[in-house]
């Protein structure tokens, strides 16, 4: 009896740290993405390091409890006649579809993750530090928390480019990227580096605030914490690449409740972004309650027989 009640608590850990947290990463694009995946160090790699999601598509992805890491979107891909994969933007230079370990080429939009965190929370981000390639939105899908809100950079801001910081395609006819202030001119005063490596000396540029008025919660520059880092407990996510800017009654209910004050994008109006497609999310939230329903009749089991060993 001891030995069965062991082996049940035993595979309730098991399950408990294998199963935590799933990514799914949608695709509104119209055009082919191809999501880059890097752990952070020291971090076990997740099943894929980077793959193709067409128009449409979307994709879910386990992650192990504490996992830490980063997602990006790479454009523009291709293989040359050696068979050399490579991407116009969020190149990870591994030459091939899977990054590998190597992170993105900047300029790149980030979404950043550390499950598990402080008090058992995840926490998470969406980056324009390193620039940006492409609208990115990332809804907590299950989770509790005041902070467990989306967040985002949904406008499109390689057409608001300035001309010093804007990545041009190939025929040169349109802006695919925007450089951070930093990458384009590598000054300590846009890098946060050197005599201006602290909060108090490092403040926002006006390369920056372009970012910032456009995506009022993504990161916009190293030390712009405050407005950009939320968390979460016990969440999916779901990452989806052109998202579509939509109003609703509930953005204004929540901007009345004051449980979100700033917007996903400054146009005026409050974007709410987390009325996806059923079939968009239905995979991940089906694993994420199938997993706490196992869970949680492991330990129901495990408990019952226990206490049926102390009537002998």
């Amino acid at each position: 009896m001891e030995r069965i009640i062991l082996s049940l608590f035993s595979f309730y850990l098991l399950l408990s740290r294998v199963t935590s947290t799933t990514f799914t990463l949608v695709n509104k694009c119209d055009y082919t993405v191809w999501p880059g995946i890097l752990s952070n160090a020291g971090v076990p790699p997740l099943s894929t390091t980077g793959f193709v999601l067409q128009t449409g598509a979307s994709s879910t992805i386990a992650a192990p409890a504490s996992w830490g890491g980063r997602f990006w979107g790479r454009t523009l891909c291709s293989e040359d006649s050696t068979g050399k994969f490579s991407c116009v933007t969020g190149d990870c230079g591994s030459g091939k579809l899977e990054c590998a370990g190597s992170g993105a080429t900047p300029p790149a939009t980030l979404a950043e993750f550390t499950l598990d965190g402080a008090g058992g929370l995840d926490f998470f981000d969406v980056s324009l530090v390193d620039g940006y390639n492409v609208p990115m939105l990332v809804v907590p899908q299950g989770g509790s928390g005041e902070k467990c809100i989306a967040t985002g950079c949904v406008g499109d801001l390689n057409s608001a480019c300035p001309s010093e910081l804007k990545v041009m395609s190939a025929d040169g006819k349109e802006g695919v990227a925007c450089k951070s202030a930093c990458e384009a001119f590598n000054s300590p005063q846009y890098c946060c580096s050197g005599a201006y490596g602290t909060p108090d000396t490092c403040k926002p540029s006006s390369y920056s605030e372009i970012f910032k008025n456009a995506c009022p919660r993504a990161y916009s520059y190293a030390y712009d914490d405050k407005t950009s880092t939320f968390t979460c407990a016990s969440a999916d996510y779901t990452i989806t690449f052109c998202p579509s800017p939509t109003t609703s009654q509930k953005a204004s209910q929540e901007q009345q409740d004051g449980s979100s004050t700033t917007p996903l994008l400054n146009n005026g109006t409050m974007v709410y972004v987390g009325a996806f497609d059923q079939s968009e999310i239905s995979w991940a939230t089906r694993i994420h309650v199938f997993q706490s329903r196992a869970v949680a009749g492991i330990v129901g089991v495990t408990m019952a027989m226990w206490r049926f060993s102390q009537l002998f």
